[in-house]
């Protein structure tokens, strides 16, 4: 598959990417803390900074066609990871995990969705590569969970009854008690979990769960694996911060999840006729800002009545 994407250039962006975790983890949040409003506000600030940077040079360096299909992919993916946000305060309510706490599972656990992006992208393309028909089976796909999420926006949800963490829970050992940051402890000479390993197992197949969805989204907007990569790695990285910029009013978006699932619907069926009409790349930027943008004006417009009201 033709991509703009040398192998430099991969290294180039993955020594940046760790580059940048490193900083985070190793110097900003050495010791465990609550993230306040105000330093999540300025990590997402910077992570924006760093993905329009990127995108400026993609524009500079490859024309605006390129650097068109990396915004809108970004802007996609962001979208797409707000979604992911709603889940993941209800897996913290659910375990009860301290706030002090919140962060370390956070780095750790998009640590790993950036290997299980990588996977998922990389067999995305070898497929659509080989079998161009693929692309009609994501399309189909995107437009039925787009339709799903529509109808069942307003399902419960319990990361303790997934099929695979039940497993992992039954499999190993824990501890009933939060043991500081740490994620296992050894206790009578046998190594236990803390529930601070559980929570991050269910935010890691949370995300495996979103990554179906989201990285075949992306390739309704553009072919070239660097470019899927990169935008979806730029709109994971920034999800930490935005989750502590939002946690607390994340529920006041409600109608989020109605634009959402319109988002996965147009991209869904552009799939399905990308052999009988090509839909410009700005066209998709301003339809996929139109739908979450006005999900979001209309949650504020027309706000979710409290429960008992």
């Amino acid at each position: 598959m033709e991509s703009i994407g040398s192998i430099w250039m991969y290294g180039g962006f993955l020594a940046f990417v760790l580059a940048m975790l490193a900083l985070d983890l190793g110097v900003f949040h050495k010791t465990a803390h609550k993230v306040s409003l105000r330093e999540a506000a300025i990590w997402s600030v910077v992570w924006v900074l760093c993905a329009l940077a990127f995108n400026g040079l993609l524009w500079k360096s490859f024309g605006a066609e390129r650097g068109m299909e990396f915004l809108t992919g970004y802007l996609l993916e962001k979208a797409l990871s707000v979604d992911n946000i709603f889940v993941i305060v209800l897996i913290f309510g659910a375990f009860k995990v301290p706030e002090a706490y919140q962060h370390r599972v956070l780095f750790w656990g998009i640590l790993g969705a950036l290997v299980m992006r990588a996977i998922f992208v990389g067999l995305g393309a070898a497929l659509i590569a080989k079998f161009h028909w693929v692309l009609y089976v994501f399309g189909a796909f995107l437009l039925i969970t787009g339709i799903k999420m529509l109808i069942f926006r307003d399902a419960e949800f319990d990361p303790r009854t997934n099929p695979l963490f039940k497993l992992f829970r039954k499999a190993v050992p824990a501890v009933d008690t939060f043991e500081g940051p740490n994620f296992t402890i050894v206790k009578d000479g046998k190594r236990f979990a803390t529930p601070l390993l559980l929570v991050l197992v269910a935010v890691e197949l949370t995300d495996l769960v979103f990554a179906v969805d989201s990285v075949p989204a992306i390739f309704a907007v553009t072919k070239d694996p660097f470019i899927v990569f990169t935008s979806n790695i730029f709109a994971i990285l920034g999800l930490r911060s935005l989750y502590f910029l939002l946690a607390g009013v994340v529920e006041k978006f409600h109608l989020l999840k109605i634009g959402l699932s319109l988002v996965l619907v147009f991209v869904g069926v552009k799939m399905l006729v990308v052999d009988f009409m090509k839909i410009p790349v700005v066209l998709s930027l301003g339809v996929i800002a139109f739908l979450v943008g006005a999900s979001v004006v209309a949650s504020l417009l027309w706000p979710k009545a409290a429960k008992g009201h």
